[in-house]
């Protein structure tokens, strides 16, 4: 007869085994750590406190009643990155192939409810077959539930998703929800149905990794915000991530110390950019130059790279930086830029983190893919996200704001802070040539000088109206800036914004054009 004490450590070494030495070590050879091992590698040494770790499933059918495994295939609690509390989970893929149950689901729920009421981050490790089919609806069930507790907790904590396994069918759509999804290259995919069903369907031949792997999800869909080479690159990446973020919409994100001075001006700027309006470069360049110690974690960065977004630190807080790339389709908004800066946007004025946009933006691009696919509506989600955000704003023109995007780019109109322009900006509603070509065609057209007389107005047009100082001289533009002082106006206009107190008509919520 077993003590209690004796009990309890073998259920415990029976949790703590999840499928078994052979299956444990069948899942380190595929070159993925275990469940116990990411959540090891998530938290702070020794900080980690286990939730239901002796919970069993209930099911009686298909002789599951002899296949019971202490924890029932997650991993869930609470503990400490960088000192901060954050709850997760992590499918074990060695029990049950990770498939959710009944009791798996309310494993997640009760961190999810947990996370909510402390007002903490919640990450969830992903790597799981599916739903457990031994349980039919009570599985399906919950999902239901677990997709509730994301869109309730969307906004108010920050829910980060690791696809470090398989994650299909109705798996999907919790990592959707979440406001940042990681990708594993060669280990995870993401997909609703999988190769053999669209082959029946479709009779479409397609691999695993190409429907859904990390690149797939990163440079197609879009689905994805990060990919990594392995586990545990996956995990250092979500203990940096979390420590851009507050723990949760009351907060502000912690403030790092630095040695970089606010102060500190770079002449590079003054020549970054090129003379000629239609020569790229790169606006990382600029975003590296003016971050604290150079540093930006960007997001999503294989996906709609005429747009870029992600996080820095300006004077040890924490920005979400907005910038056209003119080295990618001239920086112009087209469909994928728009809604991959308006979710990003809105991610930011949800957790109080400053937008920080820096445009160079020559307009939306045009063409009847663009058109058809509704860049209309896509592009109105970037005006209503920034119109909609009342977290501190600061918008940087370094050369191109034409037409709708410049309204659109965190313009004065729409309540931005502190609207600033380099010198050699042009802000205007078409470029000079364009505009020569509409005011000046009869003009020119059939004229035997027409070629002299279309650079003439060209350049007329230009200095009358390609500058900052129209612009400025209407209150739109607050400040025209040297390049080099750029980051100490936007540290200083952040500080200028640090009690800033806006908000939005009362309403249950907007409709955004989705």
């Amino acid at each position: 007869m077993k003590t209690s004490a004796e009990k309890l450590a073998d259920l415990e070494r029976r949790a703590e085994l999840g499928g078994g030495e052979d299956r444990l070590a069948r899942h380190r050879e595929a070159g993925k750590m275990t469940a116990r091992e990411r959540v090891d590698a998530l938290f702070d040494p020794g900080t980690f406190e286990e939730l239901d770790k002796l919970v069993t499933h209930r099911c009686l059918d298909f002789g599951m009643q002899d296949q019971l495994v202490p924890g029932d295939g997650v991993v869930s609690g609470h503990g400490k990155v960088d000192g901060r509390q954050v709850y997760a989970f992590a499918q074990d893929f060695t029990v049950f192939g990770g498939s959710l149950s009944e009791t798996n689901a309310a494993k997640i729920c009760k961190v999810m409810d947990l996370a909510m009421r402390m007002g903490a981050p919640i990450v969830g490790l992903n790597d799981s077959g599916g739903a457990r089919i031994q349980e039919g609806v009570m599985s399906l069930g919950g999902y239901a539930d677990i997709f509730l507790r994301n869109t309730l907790a969307s906004g108010v904590v920050p829910q980060i998703s690791a696809i470090m396994g398989p994650c299909a069918g109705g798996a999907v759509y919790s990592p959707a929800i979440t406001d940042f999804n990681i990708m594993v290259k060669g280990t995870s995919y993401m997909f609703v149905t999988g190769p053999d069903v669209i082959k029946t369907v479709t009779h479409e031949d397609v691999t695993k990794e190409d429907l859904g792997g990390a690149m797939t999800h990163n440079q197609k869909s879009g689905v994805a915000h990060f990919a990594v080479e392995n586990d545990r690159e996956c995990l250092a990446l979500i203990r940096e991530l979390l420590g851009f973020l507050p723990a949760n919409n009351l907060d502000d994100a912690p403030r790092v110390a630095t040695e970089d001075p606010a102060d500190r001006e770079d002449a590079s700027l003054d020549t970054l950019v090129p003379a000629s309006p239609y020569q790229p470069y790169d606006m990382l360049d600029l975003i590296h130059t003016i971050a604290d110690d150079g540093y930006f974690l960007e997001v999503h960065r294989h996906y709609a790279a005429n747009i870029i977004v992600g996080f820095a630190r300006m004077g040890g807080r924490s920005v979400g930086i907005v910038a056209n790339q003119p080295a990618h389709l001239a920086g112009t908004l087209d469909i994928d830029a728009s809604v991959k800066g308006a979710r990003f946007v809105r991610f930011c004025d949800a957790f109080n983190i400053p937008l920080v946009t820096i445009e160079d933006v020559p307009g939306f691009l045009p063409g009847t893919v663009q058109e058809f696919g509704g860049i209309i509506r896509h592009g109105a989600k970037l005006l209503y996200a920034f119109a909609e955000a009342t977290v501190p704003k600061v918008t940087v023109i370094t050369r191109k704001a034409y037409g709708g995007a410049y309204c659109v780019m965190a313009s004065k109109h729409i309540r931005t802070d502190f609207n600033y322009a380099w010198p050699m900006a042009e802000i205007a509603v078409m470029g000079p040539e364009g505009a020569v070509n509409i005011l000046y065609r009869r003009e020119l057209d059939g004229s035997p000088d027409a070629a002299a007389r279309r650079a003439e107005k060209t350049s007329e047009f230009r200095e009358a109206f390609a500058n900052p100082y129209v612009a400025a001289s209407r209150g739109f533009i607050d400040e025209v800036i040297r390049p080099r002082q750029t980051r100490r106006k936007i540290i200083s206009a952040l500080e200028g914004c640090s009690a800033k107190r806006a908000s939005n008509p009362p309403k249950k919520h907007g409709n955004i054009p989705l």
